[in-house]
Order: structure tokens, then C-alpha cells, then sequence
């Protein structure tokens, strides 16, 4: 079974946790519902059968970042990434990169959506821009070539400052926005 997608995403979201929270020596928990992991492992595994997938996995991820510990409540799936873990990829982070100049940005009181659009073309000039009226979110915006990375970024505008919420292409179209 080819882990490489997991393990990719599960780096990125300790990443951004880390960036906007701020490293710390402790234990991380990722929750990820079996749709997400399906679309991750390119298969259509049920509870039982993703829990034995796991325990692969986590042999897997041990190997390569340090140990893990998956549980899981039906299909929702909890992955607490040990301190081990966590600081080897804090370790292994480019202290600059596009997700560290979004979330400084998205920090700064008063920042325009136009600005945000910026650091995208900063570092492409293959950018997606879409409007969206989903009651949640404003703007959708990707790059699309996937350089630097393949996931959608929905953007709400309130008041003096952005939020962001970021998914991967397969569980954007799941929700169906």
C-alpha cells in the first residue's frame, strides 16, 4: 500500500499547525474521517479493514518520522503524532515556504483579499481564482499546476481580517461546495 499521500498530508497540517501555534515539545492530534483516508490510499477500505491499513502505517510513519498512535471511533480516524515525531518535522520545515507567508499574512489586521491573491503569484503564475456564495466561504484559490501544493484554499472575508480553511482536491469535492 503507497503511504506517500498520508504521510504528506499529515506533515503539511503539523506544519501549518506548527506556524500558527508556535512549536512545542508535545503530542499532536490529527482527526481524519475514512473518506479522506480512502482518498489518501487510493482504495475504499471499511473501519475494520483501514484499522489493519493503519497498523501498517504506523509502522510506516515510525520509520520515517517517529512513532504514532492511530485509534479510531467508526469512521473517524485520531492519529497522535508523538513529540518524537512533531520535532523532527518541525525540524525538517524550510523556515520560509508559501504556507509560512500566508499565515503570517492572514495574521495581519486589515489584510485585503487582493493582497492574499499576491502571495499566491508570488510563488506561481498559474493561480485559480473563484468566487464562491456557499454561505461559508468567499473565495476559492488554487494553483494549478500543484506547485508549491495541491490544495484548495477557501477563503472567507470578515470584517478587518481572513480566515482559511484548507483541503485537499478529493475531500473539496466531497463536501461539495
Amino acid at each position: 500500500m503507497n503511504f506517500s499521500n498520508l504521510v504528506r498530508n499529515i506533515k503539511d497540517v503539523v506544519i501549518e499547525d506548527q506556524l500558527k501555534l508556535g512549536y512545542r515539545k508535545e503530542k499532536i492530534r490529527l482527526y481524519y474521517p475514512l473518506s479522506s483516508l480512502n482518498n489518501f490510499l487510493g482504495t475504499s477500505l471499511k473501519p475494520a479493514q483501514m484499522t489493519s491499513a493503519m497498523e501498517d502505517f504506523a509502522k510506516f510513519f515510525a520509520g520515517e518520522e517517529g512513532p504514532v498512535e492511530i485509534t479510531h471511533n467508526g469512521e473517524r480516524f485520531c492519529f497522535v503524532i508523538s513529540e518524537e515525531a512533531a520535532g523532527h518535522i518541525h525540524d525538517s520545515t524550510p523556515p520560509e515556504s508559501f504556507i509560512s507567508e500566508l499565515i503570517k499574512a492572514v495574521q495581519i489586521p486589515g489584510i485585503t483579499f487582493p493582497d492574499i491573491i499576491d502571495i499566491f503569484r508570488k510563488h506561481s503564475s498559474h493561480v485559480h481564482v473563484e468566487e464562491l456564495d456557499n454561505g461559508e466561504f468567499n473565495f476559492l484559490v488554487y494553483f494549478e499546476d500543484g506547485v508549491p501544493d495541491d490544495y484548495y484554499y477557501c477563503f472567507a472575508m470578515e470584517e478587518c481580517h481572513v480566515t482559511y480553511h484548507r483541503f485537499t482536491p478529493d475531500d473539496y469535492r466531497d463536501i461539495g461546495f
